[in-house]
């Protein structure tokens, strides 16, 4: 038996709306379906997330799934949820960003897979390239009137001043590009359904739509949706204010990826965990009553940020991450500092108090060097005092006296990381 797609995403609350009849046919056959992602940056970010796991958990039922990579609409931009039109992108641009996507979604989809439910990735600038636009107008155009269009929600909020610039016929257009995919897809992938979040459900159903009529009624194509995750504050979620959380250790380091999840709130980890992670009903479940009886221990977001970091990045990148969280957070040595690299040893220290100063400053004793060259301590007195307490901390090793500071003391070449006392860090550049 076939295990059921829908109820799986029912319990784990990534279900939003779906057409009439998709159930029963998930039930019935093997299902091609498909889930379109924007290429206009060469990372996902974990916006994307939901959709990507929807797919996993399509392909872990059975069933077997394509992620489309909008090479086209890419090119134009879709109204949906937007209140500006996107940049456009030249072919080598989507073209890269497409094969880094690919990178990062295949530690989600298993695209070797000798089984007839291998994933696949397709680009619809593939087969819109060529297409004229008096082809499009004759071939699409003619079967979906302006007053169905007209209707959808998304033009509709561009059209009654929403939005600062109205709508572009461009962005018109976009649903009926959409809608060709589903329909390319359906008859050379035998693609039945689509997935994609629920401000996508109109574009969606375009598809379904231009379907049934360039191909008669007797061909059932389905759509299905997840609902739009946010925080639980109705703030919209993975956004900081340093901006996105990316997949890409490049833009967001796993540290920082691991503190995200980390740093939820109660509410949104019980959430999260359904949704961001594969573990099962059972083991969800037992984590939930588990942190309920300790909420201090913080067990659920522990396990999410661990099971996300480890699938999007490594079981090393999160023994880096948690490494990292205990320098600020537990014990910890220099050689553990030592270890970081420069982008995460800057993410751990971000927002502590920062010196600059210059290589030729250095040799001078501490005292002279956390004091009148970087005001780390009001007076050499107090360096003294620290000193003798032995609260004052070089590097994450303590400082026995008031001895010089070299450039052996160095961390990557160029910092020092100054402690006084349990938690007050503060950090010096040496340019």
């Amino acid at each position: 038996m076939r295990k059921n797609f829908v109820e799986e995403l029912r319990w784990r609350g990534m279900l939003a709306q779906m057409m009439p009849g998709t159930e029963e046919l998930l039930q019935k056959e093997m299902v091609t379906a498909y889930l379109g992602t924007d290429p206009t940056a060469d990372s996902l970010h974990i916006g994307h997330l939901c959709g990507i796991m929807m797919l996993r958990h399509l392909q872990r039922c059975g069933h077997r799934p394509i992620i489309l990579v909008g090479g086209a609409t890419g090119m134009i931009g879709d109204p949906s949820g937007k209140s500006q039109e996107r940049n456009l992108l030249n072919d080598e641009t989507l073209r890269h960003n497409q094969e880094c996507i690919k990178r990062q979604v295949a530690k989600f989809l298993d695209f070797e897979s000798k089984d007839e439910n291998a994933a696949l990735m397709v680009n619809n600038y593939d087969w819109m390239k060529d297409f004229t636009f008096l082809d499009f107008a004759r071939e699409v155009g003619k079967h979906i009137t302006v007053n169905y269009m007209m209707a959808k929600e998304s033009v509709q909020q561009r059209l009654n001043g929403t939005a600062r610039d109205g709508l572009s016929f461009t962005e018109f257009t976009y649903q009926l590009l959409q809608g060709y995919d589903f329909l390319y897809l359906y008859q050379h992938y035998g693609v039945k359904l689509q997935l994609g979040g629920n401000d996508q459900w109109g574009n969606m159903t375009t598809g379904t739509e231009l379907i049934r009529r360039t191909l008669g009624n007797e061909v059932e194509t389905f759509a299905l949706t997840c609902p739009l995750i946010t925080k639980s504050d109705g703030k919209k979620f993975g956004k900081t204010e340093s901006g996105n959380i990316w997949l890409d250790p490049a833009r967001t380091t796993p540290y920082k990826f691991y503190q995200f999840w980390l740093n939820v709130s109660d509410e949104d980890a019980e959430r999260y965990i359904k949704i961001f992670t594969s573990l099962d009903k059972a083991t969800i479940d037992a984590l939930v009553e588990e942190h309920k009886q300790d909420p201090g221990r913080r067990v659920l977001q522990k396990r999410l940020a661990e099971e996300v970091t480890v699938m999007v990045h490594s079981q090393e990148a999160l023994d880096m991450a948690i490494s990292a969280s205990n320098i600020l957070f537990g014990k910890s040595t220099k050689e553990a500092l030592q270890q970081l690299d420069e982008q995460t040893f800057l993410d751990v220290f971000d927002g502590v108090p920062q010196f600059a100063i210059g290589s030729d400053q250095l040799g001078q004793p501490a005292s002279e060097l956390f004091t009148s060259t970087a005001n780390v301590f009001a007076s050499k007195r107090e360096v003294r005092e620290f000193l003798k307490s032995g609260a004052l901390q070089l590097n994450k090793e303590k400082l026995a006296d008031d001895r010089a500071i070299t450039a052996d003391d160095l961390i990557d070449g160029k910092y020092l990381l100054v402690q006084r006392g349990k938690k007050n860090y503060y950090l010096l550049k040496v340019s």
